[in-house]
């Protein structure tokens, strides 16, 4: 009887017995308080801001900091796994677009009024530069935690400064609300704003794609479109562009034809204002933020734009939320950079752990170093335009302003897909799973190169820029010589080579926008084919500056100097070569693209 007892409590342990799956479980990387862990956000804030506003922001971004690891981070998350829903009709086939997002994503947003990230870029009681520095500061901690509550948050910092740089909210009672709204730091009061620019002919475009009408009915107007791809559609209001219809009938064409109007989203019943939310955007990522197709029948709107003069009004926006974008792309790669390296203190592979192989230690230097370029571009750029803010600037400092914000919005979006995939590569197998919430980050960071203007658009614009009425190229080299003078390192072997290094590269940027800007040789050239590699250049040399500015100081660690001297010894600053404008190459680009392409003869190269 005890033989058969003992036989049935073994087949009982066996048939129910918990799972064994081993004496070993793999810890993950931990997040660490993001402003006490990164190697320059301090130094620099503390080395451009006053001793008392430094003491004030250093105190706030540390608590914002571990209030980020506390709280924000699981908010997060929890928005990345519960995706927003839109219901059309009710159970009785009434129309009534329901939009559902999580409340956790609600209280992100609460949290953005809260702590101010875009009511501190407009504090009166604050110098521009120090409340500039502040809020972007404070956003490129928040960003990779704020489960793209950012994105609103970039559209109605540029909603604000649209609004106020034109004074509509002097003259039109809605701007007046929407603007204290927008920068109220009451999470329950607070409003967002949305920016509908793209329609189904395109984005970029907005001259050749916009097919919005505006018509006047008693003093308002009434929108009638398609908006293709509007984001963070729970928002308050929103700024669009729209072609005003006379009394004929009649509109203007172009980017001439074009005017800027704001309008409240829901009315005050909470109904839509003329709106059908047509369909929910099913995305690469971005999977948190409610973006959609947008039917505007009858929308009312106020303009806020001289008429015609709409690009030129949401320009201001566009310059704040390029801005935004570099603030994603970059915080990306430093959270990334930043887990991988809490990771390689955990993770042992063939005996030792993954910090300890110097082959791993050195792929986490170069994403580094490269997160660091990008970093102090950013900062820069924040530091620009709180100066042209406070009306401190000099020419030059104004000038630099408009050509920074799309370097760095472009160069920070390309870096920042392939900096991020490599930096999922050091977690091996897990990077892969969608559990860790890794994928999330790379998924996120694609948008960055394309929102806001892609790679190749943002290119021409520099170029626009070099060659206008203003020489901004003139007044670029200009700046990063300045900037070089300035840095005292005659007894600094590696940093005089780093300035030498500038200096060459400048020269040869120089050289190519000289040759760009020669008449005679636009006939035999065509200056726009290699618009990006003149963009990267630029960007790259603006980099290596700051960083060699940064390692020339008091505070300055001997891993500043080796990170300034490794950007430029371990990289080509500008990768050009002349022939790649001409027009024989250019031919054979295309031949190799179309060769085999079905209706190949029909496509000629312009």
């Amino acid at each position: 009887m005890l033989r058969t007892s003992l036989r049935m409590c073994s087949l009982g342990a066996s048939k129910y017995g918990h799972a064994r799956t081993g004496d070993f479980t793999q810890v993950g990387p931990t997040l660490h308080n993001p402003f006490r862990e990164d190697p320059m956000l301090e130094r620099l804030l503390r080395r451009w801001l006053p001793q008392k506003d430094y003491d004030r922001v250093a105190v706030d971004l540390n608590r914002f900091g571990e209030r980020i690891v506390d709280e924000i981070d699981a908010l997060g998350r929890a928005a990345e796994l519960n995706e927003p829903r839109l219901s059309q009709q009710d159970s009785w086939g009434r129309r009534v677009d329901r939009l559902e997002v999580c409340p956790e994503w609600k209280k992100l947003k609460e949290i953005c009024a809260e702590e101010g990230l875009v009511a501190l870029g407009y504090d009166s009681k604050t110098d521009p530069l120090v409340r500039r520095l502040h809020q972007i500061a404070k956003l490129y901690l928040f960003s990779p935690s704020a489960g793209l509550t950012t994105c609103p948050m970039a559209m109605t910092d540029g909603a604000a400064k649209t609004l106020k740089e034109l004074k509509a909210d002097k003259g039109n009672d809605l701007a007046a609300q929407a603007v204290e709204s927008l920068l109220s730091r009451d999470g329950k009061k607070a409003w967002t704003s949305g920016q509908w620019m793209t329609e189904k002919k395109g984005g970029s475009d907005v001259g050749g794609g916009c097919d919005t009408y505006a018509v006047e009915e008693n003093g308002k107007y009434r929108l009638y479109g398609y908006k293709w791809f509007s984001s963070a559609v729970d928002a308050d209001v929103a700024l669009t562009l729209a072609r005003e219809v006379d009394k004929d009938g009649n509109i203007a064409k172009g980017t001439g034809g074009l005017t800027l109007f704001l309008l409240r989203i829901r009315n005050d019943d909470g109904s839509l204002n003329g709106i059908q939310m047509v369909r929910l955007k099913d995305k690469l990522g971005t999977r948190q933020l409610p973006t959609a197709e947008l039917l505007l029948d009858g929308c009312e709107a106020e303009k806020v734009s001289v008429q015609g003069r709409g690009v030129i009004g949401i320009s201001n926006m566009l310059n704040i939320t390029r801005i935004h974008n570099a603030v994603a792309s970059i915080s990306g790669m430093r959270r990334i950079v930043s887990l991988a390296r809490d990771y390689s203190t955990r993770r042992k592979v063939f005996g030792q752990f993954q910090y300890q192989w110097p082959l791993h230690t050195s792929t986490l230097c170069q994403l580094e170093i490269q997160t660091r370029g990008c970093f102090i571009l950013l900062f820069e750029a924040a530091r620009l335009l709180g100066l042209t803010e406070s009306g401190k600037a000099d020419q030059v400092q104004s000038l630099m302003l408009r050509l920074i914000t799309p370097v760095l919005k472009l160069y920070a979006g390309k870096m920042c897909v392939p900096l991020i995939s490599e930096g999922i590569e050091c977690f091996g197998g897990q990077g892969y799973m969608e559990d860790t919430g890794l994928p999330s980050i790379l998924r996120d960071a694609q948008v960055t190169p394309i929102w806001e203007g892609t790679t190749n658009v943002l290119s021409l614009d520099v170029l626009r820029v070099c060659f206008g009425k203003d020489n901004i190229s003139i007044a670029f080299k200009r700046y990063i010589t300045d900037l070089l003078e300035k840095s005292n390192i005659s007894g600094n072997e590696k940093l005089n080579e780093c300035k030498k290094i500038i200096l060459d590269s400048l020269e040869k940027v120089d050289k190519i926008l000289s040759r760009a800007g020669d008449p005679k040789l636009r006939q035999e050239e065509r200056i726009d084919a290699v618009a990006r590699d003149i963009s990267f250049a630029v960007a790259r040399v603006w980099q290596a500056s700051l960083l060699l500015n940064f390692a020339d100081d008091s505070t300055a660690t001997p891993a500043d100097i080796e990170v300034a001297y490794r950007y430029c010894t371990e990289q080509d600053l500008v990768k050009f070569d002349e022939k790649w404008m001409e027009q024989n190459k250019l031919k054979k680009d295309f031949d190799i693209v179309f060769e085999n392409y079905a209706g190949y003869s029909k496509f000629t190269v312009q």
